[in-house]
């Protein structure tokens, strides 16, 4: 059976997990999100997120972003490759509706699975 759980196990957790994806990375970006992501060891993806006070101010709008984020990629993460993933916000989009969100992320889950191919096999 599919497990939907988001463990520890899908998370980056450690400064040396994300600066192995902050070197020599694949990028894929959208209007809201930029997503560095780099092919790893496991059979699943991982995601870490970055989301900088100086692009989203208030707490609440960063844990909403985190939490939207979270959840989709949680229903997501059997369509990715195993590759880490770092997501960074682009400018303050804690204005911007759940549901655009959640659609800029779609896009970016199918970009990766594309991407992945393409680097895997180049």
């Amino acid at each position: 059976m599919v497990s939907f759980r988001f463990g520890r196990e899908l998370r980056l957790l450690t400064p040396s997990q994300f600066d192995n994806v902050f070197q020599n990375p694949f990028r894929v970006a959208s209007p809201l999100f930029t997503i560095l992501a780099k092919p790893n060891q496991l059979t699943h993806p991982r995601i870490g997120l970055t989301i900088a006070k100086k692009r989203v101010k208030l707490a609440v709008h960063r844990n909403r972003i985190k939490r939207c984020v979270r959840d989709n990629f949680r229903l997501h993460q059997h369509q990715l490759p195993g590759v880490d993933l770092v997501l960074m916000v682009k400018g303050d989009i804690s204005n911007t509706p759940n549901d655009e969100l959640l659609k800029q992320l779609e896009r970016l889950w199918q970009k990766i699975a594309r991407q992945y191919i393409a680097v895997s096999s180049g």
